[in-house]
C-alpha cells in the first residue's frame, strides 16, 4: 500500500513538473515573439525611411548653390549643413541599434521601453523644442550636394535593407540614450528613431526655406 501511494506520488509530481515546464516554455515562446518587429511595426518603420529619405532628397536636388548654403544667421545651419547633419546621425543611430542587439535581452525590457515608441513619435517630430547635436554629428558644412546625396543613399540603404530583412527580437535589446528624458529604448526603438529624426530635420530644411531673405534662386 505504501509503494502504490509513493508511486501515485511520484506520478502526480511528474505530471505536475510537465505542466509547468510546459507553461514556462510557451510563456517563453510568448514573450520572444512579442519581442519581435510585428507586421505593422515593420510596415511603419519601412514607410516612414522611405517617405522620410525621399523628403530629403527632394529638397536640396533642385536648389541652387546660393540656395544650399544659405544661413539665417551666422551660427545656423544652411539647407546642405541640415541635410549633412542627417547622413552623419542616421550613422551614429544605427550604430546605437547594432549595440543593442550585440548586448544580452534585458529583462525588464517590456517595463523599461513602455510607451517610448508613441513617445518618440510624439516629441521626435516636433520643433517646438530645440536640441544641441552632439558634436561627432555636427555638420563640416565643407561637402558638396553630392556627397552629401550619396552619403545620405548609401546610409539609408543600409537601414532598410535591415529593417525589412531582420528577424531578431529588436524589443529585448536595450541601449540607453544620453538624453534622461529618453533614457532606456529598445532597438526598435532606435530603428523607428532614424526617419523620425529625419523628419525633424526636414521640417528644419523648411524652415530654412521660409525665411524671407531666402535666395529665390
Amino acid at each position: 500500500m505504501l509503494n502504490k501511494i509513493k508511486l501515485l506520488t511520484l506520478l502526480i509530481t511528474a505530471v505536475l513538473v510537465a505542466s509547468i515546464s510546459s507553461s514556462a516554455m510557451a510563456q517563453g515562446a510568448q514573450g520572444a515573439q512579442e519581442a519581435k518587429m510585428s507586421t505593422e511595426d515593420r510596415a511603419k518603420v519601412i514607410r516612414l525611411l522611405n517617405e522620410s529619405n525621399k523628403q530629403t532628397l527632394a529638397s536640396i536636388e533642385g536648389l541652387s548653390n546660393e540656395q544650399l548654403h544659405f544661413k539665417a544667421a551666422p551660427e545656423k545651419w544652411s539647407v546642405l549643413e541640415v541635410a549633412e547633419h542627417i547622413m552623419m546621425a542616421e550613422g551614429l543611430l544605427f550604430s546605437q541599434v547594432e549595440a543593442a542587439i550585440a548586448a544580452k535581452p534585458n529583462p525588464d525590457w517590456q517595463e523599461k521601453t513602455k510607451g517610448k515608441t508613441e513617445f518618440l513619435e510624439k516629441v521626435m517630430v516636433s520643433r517646438d523644442r530645440k536640441a544641441s547635436a552632439p558634436e561627432s554629428i555636427v555638420p563640416s558644412g565643407k561637402l558638396t550636394r553630392d556627397e552629401v546625396i550619396s552619403g545620405i543613399k548609401a546610409a539609408r540603404a543600409k537601414t532598410l535593407k535591415f529593417a525589412e530583412t531582420t528577424d531578431l527580437p529588436l524589443k529585448a535589446h536595450t541601449a540607453e540614450h544620453p538624453f534622461p528624458v529618453f533614457n532606456t529604448l529598445n532597438a526598435y526603438q532606435w530603428l523607428i528613431y532614424v526617419p523620425l529624426h529625419n523628419i525633424r530635420h526636414n521640417q528644419q530644411i523648411e524652415e530654412v526655406k521660409a525665411n524671407p531673405n531666402f535666395p529665390k534662386k
